[in-house]
């Protein structure tokens, strides 16, 4: 495979991931445990069904318990943490925070061996920044507290998790993405303990609801995954990070397509820094 071809590959997840917003719109009001723990269940089952059938169960018997163990940290422990930081802090503030991951990629990035950080990579993460920015904050200045400083920390760590799982998953690149199934399962097991010790059951309750939740577990929150390892390790991972800024931006084009949000000049502006981000990026991946 090549590495361009990767790189498409892992930016599908990107695409899927547009989607998250309307579909958790469309999934209330079930609990956000327990739709992470449908939902990884949903990703999870699927991919050790394709595992069986490709032939690949003796594969993941022959991985490192350790591995299995960083996956289900890496998955797990971002939902947690944006989910908590989300309740801790007001959402626009803490998004803006956890949205630091595609920076902290491409900064990361830098120091994987075979990988060069070139000023455009970086000038292109900080364009999709401010971008992602504009969008998460309406266009206005954000009003930091520090009465929400717990919901503000666990954001940051929110984005140092999935940058950390993401430029670490380059170094596991024997690692079959398969393996990515049993991250999933593990991640819906945990899922489904802390939901029944620390949340009230309520199921999907419209066609409707159960709908946008399979939808979710099928594509952002069960195919995006392994898709995003392809590409994390195989691909240009620098202009996967500075590329996954366009998912704000996607997500809010979608939830104005559907009627959900209004388009506003601020969405235009994110959407040339976004843009603009990326081509620069692309750039300076071409030019390495």
């Amino acid at each position: 495979m090549t590495k361009t071809r990767a790189t498409a590959i892992g930016f599908v997840a990107v695409l899927l991931w547009s989607l998250l917003a309307l579909f958790t719109v469309g999934s209330a009001p079930t609990p956000p445990l327990l739709l992470n723990a449908i939902c990884f269940s949903i990703g999870g089952t699927l991919g050790m069904i394709w595992t069986y059938a490709s032939g690949g169960l003796r594969q993941l018997r022959d991985i490192n318990w350790k591995i299995y163990l960083f996956g289900a940290v890496g998955l797990f422990g971002y939902h947690a943490l944006y989910f908590s930081a989300l309740r801790m802090a007001p959402a626009a503030e803490a998004g803006l925070i956890a949205y630091l991951w595609p920076l902290l990629i491409v900064l990361l990035s830098g120091l994987l061996p075979g990988e060069s950080l070139r000023l455009g990579h970086l000038i292109g993460a900080c364009l999709g920044f401010s971008g992602a920015a504009l969008i998460i904050t309406g266009g206005g200045s954000a009003g930091f507290q520090l009465d929400h400083l717990p919901g503000y920390a666990l954001a940051l760590l929110c984005a140092l998790t999935w940058s950390g799982y993401s430029v670490l998953s380059r170094r596991l690149g024997e690692t079959p993405t398969s393996s990515v199934a049993v991250f999933c399962v593990l991640t819906a097991i945990a899922s489904w303990m802390l939901h029944f010790a620390l949340e009230e059951t309520i199921w999907p309750e419209t066609p409707i609801a159960w709908a946008s939740t399979l939808a979710l577990g099928l594509g952002p929150v069960g195919l995006a995954f392994y898709v995003w390892d392809i590409g994390v390790k195989r691909g240009d991972i620098q202009m996967l990070g500075t590329s996954s800024y366009a998912a704000p931006l996607l997500s809010t084009l979608v939830l104005v397509l559907a009627g959900i949000a209004m388009p506003s000049w601020s969405l235009a502006i994110a959407a040339l820094l976004i843009t603009g981000g990326a081509i620069i990026a692309a750039r300076a991946s071409f030019h390495s």
